[in-house]
């Protein structure tokens, strides 16, 4: 396959699918993280690649996509050990943004991102563990969902932080979305249900650019059209800065503990931003984990409370729109801050979480998400569906 992007590691990829099935006659691509059978996966950094044997077995989220009737094409370009929200490696380099050319496409999933937006295949596998499916969604303008933690089984991929970890999916149509949960969902259980009432956090709002606010304008001028008007709530008594440092030292605790050893043992090149990540998660403490372990499960609590009853959250999936490729490392680390508040939320709480692009700020894209309650994947999904129409050029229609 031609690879136009840079968003393939191996574009030469190709497992067919089955002759019949939901998803026949459809491609897929899968993030660099994924087990497929014969192959090495390199995870985003050479050195994980020259340390690992090749897989013995595909990742069962693939094999059950093989079997719905997609076929396989290629593997995606990754961040190293998917730990930065960017998209740019220093190993491989920056899958191209098609909608926000010269920006980036976001991360950790960017590969996959790309080749959906590029129209190289018609959806791809990602994993989100802090938001690396929904803001490269939401930079690339396409569909992309984050499901409930534990929703679907992480067998067959490198870990990062399990308790976190998740396995998204991107499209550009909304139906395309629905199908591939038909088929990677145990028990799919289809749901038409209306909110009961359409819920807008305050304080995550004031974090995104005003630009972003009134590019998403008309899209929430759809919802209140639709749902009746939207209740403003804080999510947290003190803002969301209190919740940030819990989220990433939980996070950056499980990291260590995952990839210690193979640190140690491999003595692997990481490159900026992701090297002085992992140096900061080897000094987190026990306690330290057991403090942010306390505040994650106050923001549980908070959005069980939330979210019960039908009630769905309205937030914008990042900021703003992608940035530059090439800043400093200093003003990404910056803007990664803003992105992991918002992002943040839906790993520390456990809840879905899809982004649907139906924004455009200086010609980029933006986008919105809705956030249910756990175990309503499905609810997301139809109500995607019905609401939004195929995204063109990074923008889909919402009605």
């Amino acid at each position: 396959m031609r690879d136009p992007l840079n968003c393939f590691i191996d574009p030469d990829l190709a497992l067919d699918g089955a002759g019949e099935g939901p998803l026949a006659g459809t491609t897929f691509a899968v993030k660099d993280l994924f087990d497929i059978a014969g192959t090495v996966s390199h995870c985003g950094n050479p050195d994980w690649g020259r340390s690992h044997s090749p897989a013995a077995r595909n990742a069962p989220v693939v094999d059950r996509l093989l079997a719905a009737g997609a076929s396989v094409r290629g593997k995606t370009h990754t961040d190293e050990l998917a730990y930065s929200i960017n998209g740019e490696n220093p190993h491989y380099g920056t899958p191209v943004n098609p909608n926000a050319v010269g920006h980036i496409p976001g991360g950790s999933s960017s590969g996959s991102a790309s080749a959906v937006a590029g129209h190289l295949v018609d959806f791809a596998l990602g994993t989100d563990t802090g938001g690396s499916v929904r803001i490269p969604a939401s930079f690339c303008g396409v569909f992309g969902l984050r499901p409930t933690h534990g929703r679907i089984p992480l067998e067959g991929l490198m870990p990062l932080a399990p308790s976190f970890d998740t396995i998204g999916w991107f499209a550009r149509t909304p139906g395309l979305m629905r199908r591939v949960g038909e088929a990677l969902f145990d028990g799919y259980a289809a749901d038409a249900a209306e909110p009961a009432s359409l819920l807008v956090p305050d304080d995550v709002w004031a974090l995104c650019d005003p630009g972003t606010k009134a590019a998403l304008a008309h899209a929430m001028a759809a919802l209140e059209a639709r749902f009746g008007a939207p209740r403003p709530v804080r999510l947290a008594p003190d803002g969301l800065k209190p919740w940030f440092m819990p989220f990433r030292i939980a996070q950056g605790w499980e990291i260590h503990q995952t990839h210690k050893d193979w640190i140690a043992r491999a003595r692997p090149h990481f490159g900026p931003g992701v090297r002085e990540r992992m140096e900061w998660a080897a000094t987190l403490t026990e306690r330290d984990r057991d403090e942010a372990e306390a505040v994650r499960a106050q923001v549980r609590a908070r959005f069980a409370e939330l979210t019960q009853g039908g009630a769905l959250i309205a937030i914008p999936t990042a900021p703003g729109p992608a940035p530059e490729v090439g800043r400093t490392a200093e003003a990404l680390e910056s803007f990664r801050y803003r992105v992991l508040q918002n992002s943040g939320l839906a790993p520390l709480s456990g809840h879905p979480q899809i982004s649907l692009p139906v924004g455009r700020l200086e010609g980029m894209p933006v986008g919105l998400s809705l956030i249910a309650a756990r175990g309503r994947d499905e609810w997301l999904l139809g109500l995607a569906e019905r609401l939004c129409g195929e995204a063109h050029s990074g923008l889909a229609e919402i009605a």
